[in-house]
């Protein structure tokens, strides 16, 4: 069994979905299981439209029809035949979301959130399954929902590994060609919830584990796994070999392009993880795998934008001591503040965050009743991992340092 999982910049188009079959015709496609993100920028449309159905019901329809029109210049470009089965699916899952806006009751934006955005999926693999039908690639669409089980948190779900191992070794079908989407997941009541941001890797990896899959492959724009994103460094090297650690490492500290939880199912069970393009499919690319030495042996760079800083010292100047640091903590987590570095002297604390739930006043004002509290918004968090000389001193050129913190292996710098 071999596991595929194609990104929405993939299939952002009628041409691109002609190339995923192009490449499942180059590589083989016999025992194999598809996983697809939801087209090109459409998780972003979705996310207007949760959206403009909170703050401006006006704008709903509008933003809806948006997402349909796109999807239909697809479907004309991939089927002659507009009586195809294609369009009713498709126009089905449309009249699918406006009834869940017409009948809904929870004000809960995460659930909300969980119930829509999950059609961009849906909507895409529906579409691939039908074009792959039409042209001899004999398929089965499943449904993602049905097989990964999760609890309630919504918008990063998390497994229910047991039930979700029983429900994929009792329903699919692994004999034969099948599709199904990334990122969503279902919980106990069969309510849609999401696996965090850039999940569908991480569903590929769920598959793959219980599965005993050979290996998993994750189709993308670019080489394989670069040591730094091309869109923020010049002269980013393709890494050809990455040990699971290694790579577990790089996408702790941010690394885009593999989901930090994909790694640690793959890992328990040694299964090779590829990334490869998929404009070249026949290209190397690169592999994951137990115990292996980076090649080549450069520095990796990775850059969060749009990150917090808040610096605290305490209002009497006492030690910042275990107690603080806990108490500091407890309110991240209440917050749901997801933390990306932290340092510490004898009467500060500095803590750098991403507000992905929009917390930050309710965490400053927790705050401010115990400690003196520097505010910097809109920094951006540089991490050079295997740095040298050169690496720091390229990265630190003409910028406003706010902090720095050095280790045997890494580099952090947050400038403003």
């Amino acid at each position: 069994m071999q596991i595929y999982k194609f990104g929405g910049a993939s299939v952002k188009n009628a041409e691109g979905i002609k190339n995923l079959a192009r490449v499942l015709k180059s590589v083989g496609y016999d025992k194999t299981l598809i996983i697809v993100s939801a087209m090109g920028k459409t998780t972003n449309a979705m996310e207007k439209v949760v959206s403009n159905y909170f703050d401006a019901k006006h704008k709903l329809n509008s933003s809806i029809q948006e997402v349909k029109k796109y999807h239909n210049n697809i479907l004309l470009d991939l089927f002659s035949n507009e009586n195809s089965t294609v369009f009713e699916n498709i126009d089905n899952l449309f009249q699918e979301l406006l009834h869940f806006f017409d009948h809904n009751k929870s004000p809960n934006y995460n659930f909300v959130y969980d119930q829509v955005i999950g059609f961009g999926e849906l909507i895409s693999t529906t579409i691939i399954s039908h074009y792959l039908n039409s042209i001899g690639l004999i398929n089965s669409w499943i449904d993602v929902r049905e097989f990964i089980k999760t609890d309630d948190y919504y918008r990063n779900a998390k497994v229910n590994w047991d039930r979700t191992q029983e429900l994929i070794s009792k329903k699919l079908d692994n004999s034969k060609l099948n599709i199904t989407q990334g990122f969503i997941g279902s919980n106990s009541n069969n309510s849609t919830t999401t696996l965090g941001r850039e999940g569908s890797d991480y569903t590929a990896a769920i598959f793959a584990f219980c599965l005993n899959a050979q290996s998993v492959t994750i189709w993308k724009d670019v080489p394989g796994i670069l040591n730094a994103d091309p869109r923020y460094f010049e002269n980013a090297e393709l890494l050809e070999q990455i040990s699971y650690s290694e790579a577990i490492e790089l996408s702790y500290y941010g690394a885009s392009v593999i989901h930090p939880k994909t790694l640690q199912p793959l890992q328990r069970k040694e299964i090779p993880l590829m990334v490869k393009s998929f404009l070249n499919p026949k290209n190397k690319g690169t592999i994951v795998g137990k115990d292996f030495d980076l090649i080549p042996k450069v520095p990796c760079y990775i850059l969060k934008r749009d990150q917090i800083l808040i610096s605290l010292s305490s209002l009497d100047f006492s030690y910042i001591v275990e107690d603080n640091i806990s108490h500091i903590f407890s309110l991240l987590h209440d917050s749901k503040m997801k933390v990306s570095m932290i340092q510490n002297s004898a009467i500060s604390f500095s803590v750098c965050i991403e507000n992905n739930y929009n917390n930050l006043e309710r965490l400053l004002l927790h705050l401010k009743a115990k400690y003196d509290v520097k505010l910097y918004k809109d920094v951006k968090l540089y991490t050079i991992r295997h740095y040298n000389k050169k690496a720091i001193r390229d990265i630190e050129n003409g910028k406003n340092i706010l902090l720095k913190q050095i280790s045997p292996d890494v580099m952090q710098l947050i400038t403003h």
